[in-house]
């Protein structure tokens, strides 16, 4: 254990995650289409690992697989989260789509309870329910149905932005349900790389529907999308090598400190108090959920060793 590169590879992939949330932000702005970021984003993504891998003399773990169709379904969950969340993205602040995608977590406790049959007291309960009324909270402005009497375009691109969003979060609580299940057998590098071809098929399949051909700067961002989303999912992992996971992943709520910033200086975006107060339930109540995992891990490992004896 090394708490101290943990916290700091955690801290770094934070950042990395709101820089690809910035790279699709970018091009939805230029008018990309969705599948072609897709595309780039999740076949530049292999690039990393298997570099990392060859490098380790590991590249044989990148394909091999003993379960092709827990595959296949963590491939297809998750290419609707992305397309979902890149939807979002292009429609929203990036704070903004940084906050609801902070759903995720607390949805996937209940995944947990209804798919995996983990015990989950009413302490994660109320933590969820809690939760939940944040986002309603952030969702708040996009509900007042009225505003679209005046039929602005803008109001209704950024409603169907906050409904992708969420939509997505649901998907990315089932896409981390069927990785712990993958992960009794299949190692890191295969589930990332059979993640990334699947997406990258799927994004490939757009071709036909009206692909541009990007110019020198969009290029760039396309790639770096993809290289910066592989190295963070990279550097996510390494740091639950080094640091207990109750202990680091409070971290991923940074990243909303840096959509922010970037949102603010990138795209001039400032959140509305409806995010900063129903990003702030949320946070609090995703942290709790992790303190209350970290009680009960403890209490277990006490269990475990039964009481002290006494000589």
């Amino acid at each position: 254990m090394n708490l101290v590169k943990g916290v700091l590879l955690k801290a770094l992939s934070a950042l990395l995650f709101a820089q690809l949330s910035a790279c699709v932000r970018f091009l939805g702005e230029e008018g990309v289409p969705l599948g072609q970021i897709v595309f780039f984003r999740a076949a530049f993504a292999i690039v990393p690992v298997l570099l990392i891998d060859a490098w380790r003399r590991e590249l044989a773990d990148v394909v091999r697989t003993e379960r092709p169709w827990g595959h296949l379904l963590r491939g297809t969950i998750s290419m609707a989260g992305m397309f979902l969340n890149f939807a979002a993205l292009a429609r929203l602040p990036l704070v903004d789509a940084t906050a609801i995608s902070f759903a995720a977590p607390l949805i996937t406790v209940a995944f947990a309870a209804w798919f995996l049959g983990e015990r989950v007291r009413i302490y994660r309960w109320s933590a969820v329910a809690v939760g939940f009324a944040g986002i309603v909270v952030m969702l708040w402005p996009y509900l007042n149905l009225a505003q679209y009497a005046a039929g602005g375009t803008a109001t209704v691109a950024a409603t169907v932005g906050a409904v992708c969003g969420l939509i997505a979060a649901f998907t990315n609580a089932g896409a981390v349900i069927q990785t712990r299940r993958l992960t009794d057998t299949e190692t890191t590098s295969s589930i990332v790389f059979y993640f990334s071809m699947y997406c990258a098929l799927a994004g490939l399949a757009t071709l036909p529907f009206g692909w541009i051909w990007p110019n020198a700067v969009q290029l760039t961002v396309l790639i770096a999308a993809g290289v910066v989303g592989g190295l963070a999912h990279i550097v996510l992992t390494t740091s639950y090598r080094y640091a207990p996971a109750s202990l680091v992943a409070p971290l991923d709520y940074t990243t909303m400190i840096w959509a922010f910033v970037l949102g603010y200086f990138l795209f001039g975006e400032l959140p509305t108090v409806y995010v900063f107060v129903g990003g702030a339930i949320v946070a609090a109540s995703g942290i709790f959920v992790i303190w209350r995992e970290r009680q009960l891990g403890l209490r277990r490992v006490r269990e475990a060793e039964g009481p002290a004896n006494i000589s």
